[in-house]
């Protein structure tokens, strides 16, 4: 009888190390932390809910306005009073302090490193230099992700597809550029096949961002890349055709966003009025008189504007548009400023959001003369805000009676009692919603991420009453 083998218990397994993960700032900013996030999880990595219950924290920041650096630098004191370990990221890591140091340094220098935005691998290293991975990325997949679209922060049935990087452009009052750098375009098969991967794996809406959408493929000079075998020129149009080529076996939405009035969108406007994408345009205008426009250094007049913009909507009637302006910019004028009132009454801008101008660090117009005292710059920015509203009151209210497709974003209970939607006409977190009234028959459920039709019964505010059926 051959001697027993003794067995040796099984090696204990160590639990994955975790991280604490907080993403500031704008939708660019959310799209870089989920490369992060996805690279993170890639390499066996767990995410914290909660700073106490992670190995160390990363701070993706903000660093374009004053609120928005102070909301970063406190969040990055909080983990640091929380956790102690802070790796920071993001576009106020590539801001300089007093004497040309970095900001971050001289304000929180307990931090284990800071890069600056877009600089996935740089994180990566801080991570597995004070956290070492626990496993090999090649052999693990990913769970919980489109494939190789990786990891989303947002709701399963909307997300962001970042087509470039940078801007080409030096506004007066922005210092972005400075921070992320000139215009660099995805590759459209990249941008195409990530594009394809979430559909696939239930996105309904498709929000297309970058810091010029108008701008892509400019810095390559549209040269021509591959999707499915086929040939495709880097280059707007084609990238908006292709999408909604793509999207439609899936009736889901594409929605544009950054998009500059360049005479290129002309084109654009056809596909949105035949269904290929939603007709809406987030076009950043910031303001109409041409002289505080040349001011801005902004790469459009304002009459031109105004002219562009009633030809797309002769173009395409069911057209929305949505934008943002700045109040109270260095040397403006009260003839100025009602130039601006004046033009948001006549281009019916369906959405509008407004700041008061904000004095950035870095920024050329703080040395353009006439910096107006804050207290009229916040003024005036209430002006044009009731104006704003006005407008788009008027615009939702010649809406009531209509039936529109409605993307759930909310529905307890199956929408028994309602739930929140949202149309064409309104992008997540920046625009109004559509509140759903309990269905009229029984049977009807609404579930998110799925679409219901519905009749506009009414409108509050920034939103619409409606009744699904």
């Amino acid at each position: 009888m051959s001697e027993a083998t003794t067995l040796s218990p099984p090696p204990i397994s160590k639990p994955a190390p975790k991280v604490g993960f907080v993403s500031l700032g704008c939708p660019k900013a959310l799209t870089d932390s989920e490369l992060i996030l996805t690279q993170l999880s890639a390499e066996g990595y767990q995410t914290s809910k909660t700073f106490q219950g992670a190995d160390l924290v990363i701070v993706n920041t903000c660093g374009f306005i004053d609120d928005a650096v102070k909301e970063s630098l406190d969040t990055i004191g909080e983990a640091l009073a929380e956790n102690g370990r802070v790796i920071v990221t993001g576009c106020l890591g590539a801001k300089t302090g007093e004497g040309g140091g970095n900001l971050v340094r001289q304000m929180h220098p307990k931090v284990l490193a800071v890069t600056g935005p877009h600089a996935t691998q740089e994180v990566m290293d801080a991570v597995h230099l004070n956290l070492p991975k626990p496993h090999d990325p090649f052999i693990d997949l990913v769970p919980n992700s489109f494939g190789s679209a990786g990891i989303k922060l947002t709701p399963r049935h909307y997300a962001y597809l970042k087509i470039s990087e940078g801007c080409n452009h030096r506004c007066t009052f922005c210092i972005i550029p400075s921070m992320r750098g000139d215009l660099v375009s995805r590759p459209i098969g990249d941008v195409l096949k990530e594009a394809h991967a979430l559909f696939a794996g239930g996105v309904k809406e498709l929000l297309v961002i970058s810091q010029d959408t108008s701008a892509y493929g400019v810095d390559v000079k549209y040269r021509t890349g591959f999707w499915d075998g086929k040939p495709v020129k880097t280059r707007m149009l084609e990238l908006v055709q292709t999408l909604g080529e793509i999207a439609e076996p899936y009736g889901a939405w594409v929605r544009l966003h950054y998009v500059y009035p360049y005479p290129s969108v002309d084109e654009i406007v056809p596909l949105m009025a035949t269904g290929k994408v939603l007709p809406y345009l987030d076009v950043p205008l910031q303001h109409s008189h041409p002289d505080v426009l040349k001011r801005m250094k902004r790469p459009a007049s304002g009459e031109r504007n105004l002219e562009r913009i009633q030809q797309w909507r002769a173009a395409c009637p069911e057209l929305v548009i949505r934008s943002t302006f700045i109040a109270g910019f260095p040397g403006e004028t009260e003839e100025e400023f009602s130039h601006l009132l004046d033009f948001m009454r006549e281009a019916r801008i369906d959405r509008a959001g407004c700041f008061a101008y904000s004095a950035v660090d870095g920024a050329v117009a703080n040395d353009i003369p006439g910096m107006l005292p804050m207290e009229l710059r916040e003024e005036r920015r209430a002006r044009f805000m009731a104006v704003a509203e006005e407008v788009s009151a008027s615009m939702l209210q010649g809406r009531v009676g209509s039936t529109m497709q409605i993307l759930v974003d909310s529905a307890p209970g199956m929408g028994k009692k309602g739930g929140v939607g949202r149309s064409y006409a309104d992008a997540p977190e920046i625009d109004g919603v559509v509140r759903l009234l309990p269905p009229e028959k029984i049977s009807k459920t609404l579930k998110v991420g799925e679409f219901t039709k519905a009749r506009i019964v009414g409108a509050q505010g920034h939103d619409l009453v409606a009744q699904p059926f």
